[in-house]
């Protein structure tokens, strides 16, 4: 077992060496092998426990594994969304000449992320935790010269994060006297609230929750489209919320009464809203669905943060149902973009007759992420909205509200995309090839297993990672309050109805958001939005500015002190001496004399 976890880490780690040295002709089958050995080893893995424990560093930081259910089932789902995304690479690549840099970071990725999940050690964890900051910064980079601006723009975000994150790990093994996550219990006081808040800041981050949020869309447009499919939308999220639920319910006991849980509540519900408000504006397919991918975190964190069983369930499930629809949707952003050139949405329309099985792809994804029953999402978010209604009716409304705003924001985007009228320039458009079709199928596919069978995840997967919590209660197939269900139904008919008259009114699909835009208070937080004042990184840049400004002052200012002042009351004071020193022998006979009296009037006084 102890051959086999290593070689967990080292198999996707050395294939993704290779991939950089390999030909265009091997790299892709090297990495399709290299990721077909570690989905069989995921299986393999899964539903079985082991601890192992190397000598290393010393002073507590041994290199220490652990597996038990809650790492395997998210190892599990990391090996499948990788071997689908490599799967589509393959077509997505077969033209372009970058395929070794991304195999080879995707592949270092999940070697990565294998390692974290496996970390039983805070210092090993943080270790493969950075490795990821890495990749990401050459993933996205790799998209084009504006890319690496992006890419920068993602190193600094996530890494002040991560400082968060260094500094919760030491004050939480001072704490605990131990680096050992599955030995770590500590009570929320004080210093161990701080602690805390320091690992959920990097545990959210991770998931790409606001305010860490601003990198993804910026990164949809520039990063190539497999890298949103895989990191962002998939192993990030997985990795940030199963630490973020590690956090919560064994290294800390949050409990439901704790000003934390109100802390993430709060976190989920903002991110939620204000997300979902930004992508239902978007004009860009890949940027659109960004905004979701962001928006749908905040479901997470909010079912985590209420600190109840059925909200934790509820939050693991989304996790788990968002990397499945979320995939697929960009997925079918890159056939698009692929066989037509562009996402813009403006150059889109009429694709259903032309990619038909991207639109079939498509449509089940948007009504999963939609919380359409039967689909997974509905169930998924029902949970959570039980769990938030539990805890208070706002966190509640604000879920629902951002139900309404995803679904209006996907009738929009599908309705450009796929219906109304086609476009002259893309009459001679072709439906993707198998390699990107099988994985969005795929994808799809489980949405809708997961939705009619929901017990088979919740069983299998999500209800044992509570244990005695649920206290042999299960959640499986149950869609929660039916109150809650039908005022779901009423609030999805709603947005079909907002949808189809907004789009008679304007005539126009993108323009059905058009009088939310601009309408009162929603037109000032956009502008808001658009002068990037929720977006972290550009107000730390301009603040950063203006201090370099002020510094830049005071240097120019001490400059001019040194150079100019003192050097002028200098030269002046050198030719007020050189005219009284002007040679004469007389007149240094009486500044001897004027010398001497003063020596002696100070002497004799």
């Amino acid at each position: 077992m102890q051959t086999i976890l290593i070689s967990f880490i080292f198999i996707p780690l050395i294939a993704g060496v290779l991939a950089f040295v390999l030909t265009k002709s091997v790299r892709g089958i090297c990495a399709l092998l290299a990721v077909i050995v570690n989905f069989l080893i995921a299986i393999f893995l899964f539903k079985k426990e082991a601890i192992c424990t190397f000598p290393w560093a010393g002073f507590g930081m041994d290199f220490s594994l652990r597996l038990d259910h809650f790492s395997g089932f998210i190892i599990l789902a990391a090996a499948f969304f990788s071997l689908l995304v490599v799967i589509y690479s393959l077509g997505f690549f077969k033209d372009k000449d970058n395929s070794s840099q991304f195999y080879a970071y995707l592949l270092v990725s999940l070697s990565f992320v294998n390692g974290a999940l496996l970390a039983n050690n805070l210092i090993i964890l943080l270790f493969f935790w950075e490795g990821l900051l890495l990749t990401l910064f050459g993933m996205i980079a790799m998209g084009g010269r504006t890319a690496f601006k992006t890419a920068t723009k993602a190193f600094v975000i996530v890494a002040i994060s991560d400082l968060c994150l260094m500094a919760g790990i030491a004050l939480t093994g001072y704490l605990a006297k131990t680096l050992m996550i599955s030995e770590i219990n500590l009570p929320l006081g004080s210093l161990g609230s701080l602690a805390f808040i320091l690992l959920a800041i990097g545990a959210v981050s991770k998931a790409g929750s606001m305010p860490f949020h601003s990198w993804i869309p910026d990164a949809a447009q520039d990063a190539p489209l497999p890298f949103m499919a895989i990191l962002p939308a998939s192993l990030e999220k997985l990795l940030g919320i199963y630490f973020l639920s590690r956090i919560c319910l064994e290294m800390f006991k949050l409990n439901p009464d704790s000003w934390l849980s109100i802390m993430l509540m709060i976190v989920g519900a903002i991110t939620i809203f204000l997300a979902v408000m930004m992508a239902l504006i978007q004009q860009n397919y890949k940027k659109l669905l960004s905004y979701h991918a962001i928006s749908q975190v905040g479901y997470m964190i909010l079912g985590i943060g209420t600190a109840l069983p059925i909200g934790i369930v509820g939050g693991l499930f989304h996790m788990l149902n968002h990397a499945l629809y979320k995939s697929c949707l960009f997925l079918t952003a890159g056939s698009v973009e692929k066989q037509v050139g562009t996402t813009d949405l403006e150059k889109l329309g009429g694709l259903i007759k032309k990619m038909p099985l991207t639109f079939v792809a498509f449509a089940v994804a948007a009504l999963s992420i939609s919380g359409v029953p039967p689909f997974n999402g509905f169930f998924s978010k029902e949970l959570i909205y039980h769990a938030a209604r539990d805890r208070g009716v706002i966190f509640y409304v604000i879920a629902v509200a951002g139900a309404f705003l995803t679904a209006a924001s996907f009738l929009k985007l599908g309705h450009a995309v796929f219906l109304g009228k086609p476009r002259q320039e893309i009459k001679d458009v072709k439906e993707a090839p198998v390699s990107m079709l099988m994985p969005m199928g795929i994808l799809a596919l489980t949405c809708v297993i997961f939705g009619i069978f929901n017990y088979l995840p919740l069983n299998s997967f999500i209800q044992p990672i509570l244990g005695e919590r649920l206290k042999e209660y299960s959640l499986a197939g149950s869609s929660g309050d039916w109150v809650l269900v039908l005022i779901t139904l009423a609030v999805l008919l709603g947005a079909l109805a907002h949808h189809l008259i907004a789009v008679k009114i304007s005539g126009n699909a993108l323009k059905a958001a058009d009088h939310i835009h601009y309408s009162g208070v929603f037109s000032v937080f956009y502008s808001w939005a658009e002068k990037k004042y929720f977006d972290p990184y550009a107000v730390g840049i301009k603040l950063i500015n203006k201090i370099a400004k002020i510094f830049w002052s005071v240097d120019r200012a001490i400059d001019w002190v040194y150079a100019s002042l003192i050097t002028n009351i200098t030269f002046a004071f050198s030719r007020v001496i050189h005219k009284i020193q002007a040679g004469y022998y007389i007149i240094y006979v009486v500044w001897s004399l004027v010398g001497a009296f003063a020596v002696m009037s100070f002497v004799l006084r």
